[in-house]
């Protein structure tokens, strides 16, 4: 019975993943976003689950990726899809022809595409055990969650920024691409809850707390652009 914990957490990953389509379905991106954050903070506890009791399987790291595409490749996209159609107009010029409108129509499915790649590439690459290679997806998932979030509460200037056509246009090519590059990052992985070999990780988590108690939903995006900065910095310095 103990060693089915982790795999019926992940199941609920699933499930929390597949209501969150539905609510973006539904017109509702608030619940859908709330939906993924829970999808989440599953991801984590499965993951702890199994190191706690010792039952790592394979099918347990097979259903892990495959429960992540939905949750954090699938209903993000979705949710993308739904904020760019609303908000995705064209004034006079080439992209008025209908062919450049369908294709930037449906860039956001790239999304949940590349999500997919990167979850196959993350179960064969020995190398991201303790670091990561590539944005992960819930990184990617949580700043799209950021977007439905300041949509419902604001504040308006982040408004402005997630609706703007640049801004929709951009954001799931450069996603995309961040999500497969070989670009390192640190993981928030504790062997040791010292300071020493940590410094990374605090200063990143404080700097989460600070970014969200000043800017609120619109600092979850932000959080998610300095993990991107500071892995960059932590790179360059070794």
């Amino acid at each position: 019975m103990i060693k089915h914990i982790p795999n019926t957490i992940t199941a609920g990953n699933l499930f929390l993943g597949c209501l969150s389509i539905v609510a973006t379905f539904d017109g509702n991106l608030t619940l859908a976003a709330y939906y993924i954050l829970g999808a989440a903070v599953l991801d984590f506890f499965d993951g702890f689950a199994a190191r706690m009791l010792h039952v790592h399987s394979e099918i347990g790291k097979q259903l892990d990726s495959l429960a992540d595409v939905v949750s954090f490749g699938v209903a993000p996209g979705f949710i993308f899809y739904a904020i760019s159609q609303e908000h995705l107009s064209f004034g006079a010029g080439f992209l008025q022809f209908v062919p450049l409108l369908v294709i930037a129509s449906y860039l956001p499915f790239l999304i949940p595409i590349f999500s997919a790649v990167r979850l196959a590439k993350f179960n064969i690459d020995t190398r991201q055990t303790d670091s990561f290679i590539g944005v992960p997806t819930p990184a990617n998932a949580l700043f799209i969650c950021s977007m439905a979030l300041v949509m419902a509460s604001g504040p308006y200037y982040a408004q402005e920024i997630y609706t703007s056509v640049s801004f929709l246009l951009i954001y799931p090519i450069l996603m995309s691409y961040l999500l497969v590059a070989e670009l390192p990052l640190f993981a928030l992985k504790f062997k040791q809850f010292g300071w020493k070999g940590n410094e990374i990780r605090y200063g990143y988590l404080l700097g989460s707390i600070l970014l969200l108690f000043i800017f609120q939903y619109f600092g979850i995006g932000l959080s998610i652009i300095l993990y991107v900065l500071l892995s960059l910095f932590n790179h360059l310095k070794k």
